[in-house]
């Protein structure tokens, strides 16, 4: 999948989180949605991409959340 698709699904996914006033849960919660439902080459290809690029274009809790809680 194209890796702007990816990161405008994961940004949308911490969008709704936004609003958590606990970031530590938000976070988790953006990680479990993408753990759950994204199929496994996704979610390694969305860590790749956070490690090769620093997670350019993803919100930041969004980065935050792949790099400590998604399970590839």
């Amino acid at each position: 999948m194209d890796n702007k698709r990816l990161i405008s699904m994961a940004n949308q996914i911490g969008d709704f989180y936004e609003s958590y006033p606990d970031q530590n849960q938000a976070q988790q919660g953006i990680a479990e949605h993408i753990n759950r439902f994204w199929a496994l080459a996704m979610r390694q290809q969305i860590a790749q991409y956070v490690k090769e690029q620093a997670g350019l274009g993803l919100h930041i809790p969004v980065q935050q959340a792949i790099a400590k809680y998604l399970k590839i």
